[in-house]
This record gives structure tokens, C-alpha cells and sequence, in this order.
């Protein structure tokens, strides 16, 4: 019993990061569109701006951990569509600077293998601390 214990107290913060992760995930299937159109308003985009957006989720891996949170993308429609994530990777510089780069990439694995997509911008985000 003891020992069970023990492995919920460790597992329990893998086990919320994972809800937060499938959650972020299922939202920008689910609600994409709909934030995409938020972010438009935003910008007051309409029809005839030249730039393709979607929305992504964003994948931070750095000096304050790990996060997740959702970006929308622009840029021309065949490079927009090869985006699936955004990666944020990020650390302290000279001890006082926190450098952040947002790539927006065509693989999930941003951690291994960071394929960054060209002309394409990060124009919004949402973030959810981890």
C-alpha cells in the first residue's frame, strides 16, 4: 500500500501535465477555427489581407520548465499548412537575459528534431503554465 502511495505522489505530476497537454491538444482541434477568427479580429484581418493563418499548439521546453499554450500562425497558405507546432525553446543569457525563440516547425518532436518552416510567422499566443 505504501509503495502505491509512493508512485501516485511521484506519477501525479507527469499524469496533470499530460491532461494539459491532451487538453491544450484537443482545444485547438476542436475550438482552432474558432480562435483563429478571435486572433483575425485582433488584427482587424479580413479577406483581403494576403496571409493564410491557423492556430497551433505551442511546445516550451527551457530554463522555467516546461509549457504549453496555443500560437497563431501567418504566413502563404503551402507553408502555413505544413505547420503543426510551434516550437519555443529558451534560456538565460549572461545571467540577467531570457531568450526566447518561436519556430514554427512541421514536427511535433520539438525537442529532437526542430524542422523550421519558412516565411511563416507567429502573429498570436495563448500560454498555460505546466
Amino acid at each position: 500500500m505504501g509503495g502505491m502511495l509512493l508512485v501516485t505522489a511521484i506519477a501525479a505530476p507527469q499524469i496533470r501535465e499530460i491532461i494539459k497537454v491532451g487538453g491544450v491538444i484537443a482545444i485547438v482541434n476542436t475550438f482552432g477555427k474558432d480562435i483563429d477568427k478571435q486572433f483575425n479580429r485582433l488584427w482587424n484581418r479580413d479577406k483581403t489581407w494576403r496571409v493564410s493563418t491557423k492556430v497551433v499548439p505551442i511546445l516550451s521546453v527551457g530554463n522555467k520548465g516546461k509549457a504549453i499554450g496555443i500560437a497563431q500562425v501567418q504566413g502563404p497558405k503551402a507553408d502555413v499548412d505544413k505547420v503543426v507546432a510551434i516550437a519555443q525553446p529558451e534560456f538565460t543569457f549572461l545571467g540577467e537575459l531570457r531568450l526566447r525563440a518561436m519556430i514554427p516547425v512541421s514536427s511535433k518532436n520539438v525537442v529532437e528534431n526542430i524542422r523550421a518552416v519558412p516565411n511563416v510567422g507567429v502573429s498570436g499566443i495563448i500560454d498555460i503554465r505546466l
